[in-house]
């Protein structure tokens, strides 16, 4: 980025200042390999694109031309990545993304892990050829500084073992916001996916506890605003909302369901 006389600007990840200023952050899940409609979605007021290469067939190609064709919209795109490895997040950043969500996080040793595969030198062991990134980042000309001050890194909580060694998980540098999946973590304690389990709220309130201690950000899903609403009042700030599927079933829903039309029950329901 440039002013008028061609002088390089710094940029700040706006997901990063939104956070830094005590406000909410909302992501919409991408699961579909449709770039149109990603960079439809980056015009919808969620402020990153939570991309799912976990769980989904997105590909990196298909990463690449998200973050391409989003280029200069309010969202900002961030990847979540199959494993911690230092090959899966250096793929991810160097196509341009401006964060890196980590599953299964579940030791220091993994949390260390994924904080020095988004930094470079001396800092962490991220590899130097973002040829690709360079050419689509806000600031290209000093991409390197830039890329190390506002990467995000998003350890994603989602096991009894991460629970039990969060304050050493917590205190990792460079390790930016505690992410619960909650429900890996509800099956991970034996609950099968039940969120109204008292174990397991007694675990997000471990997990909450150490991310207040050490100062990190704390995050974990919403599907509604009364939810994101009641998880601000427990210090939660970033939060995954529904996929694009999600918003497609609800605008059906709110259509036909009052004509008393009613579509394939969700688990039965395929995505194609």
């Amino acid at each position: 980025m440039a002013d008028s006389s061609g002088a390089v600007i710094a940029w700040t990840n706006p997901v990063r200042a939104r956070l830094e200023a005590g406000e909410p952050v909302l992501a919409l899940t991408l699961t579909t390999n449709n770039v149109e409609l990603a960079a439809f979605a980056a015009t919808l007021g969620f402020h990153f694109l939570w991309v799912e290469m976990e769980h989904s067939p997105i590909t990196l190609e298909t990463l690449r031309t998200i973050v391409l064709a989003t280029r200069g919209l309010p969202a900002m795109v961030f990847a979540r990545v199959p494993v911690v490895e230092y090959w899966t997040a250096k793929r991810v950043l160097d196509q341009g993304v401006s964060g890196v969500i980590f599953p299964f996080c579940s030791t220091p040793e993994l949390a260390e892990r994924a904080a020095h595969a988004c930094k470079y030198p001396p800092h962490g062991r991220r590899g130097s050829g973002a040829g690709l990134a360079t050419n689509s980042w806000p600031s290209p000309g000093i991409y390197y500084d830039s890329a190390d001050s506002n990467v995000m890194t998003i350890a994603v909580i989602e096991e009894r073992a991460a629970v039990e060694s969060i304050d050493e998980i917590a205190a990792t540098p460079g390790v930016d916001v505690l992410f619960i999946g909650t429900s890996d973590l509800s099956f991970s304690l034996g609950l099968r996916g039940r969120q109204d389990e008292p174990e397991l709220q007694g675990a997000i309130d471990t997990v909450a506890a150490a991310a207040q201690r050490h100062g990190k950000f704390l995050g974990r899903p919403a599907r509604s605003a009364a939810q994101v609403g009641e998880f601000r009042k427990q210090g939660f700030q970033l939060f995954q909302c529904t996929t694009e599927l999600g918003l497609v079933a609800a605008g059906a829903r709110e259509i036909l369901e009052p004509l008393g039309i009613n579509g394939i029950p969700g688990e039965q329901r395929s995505l194609y």
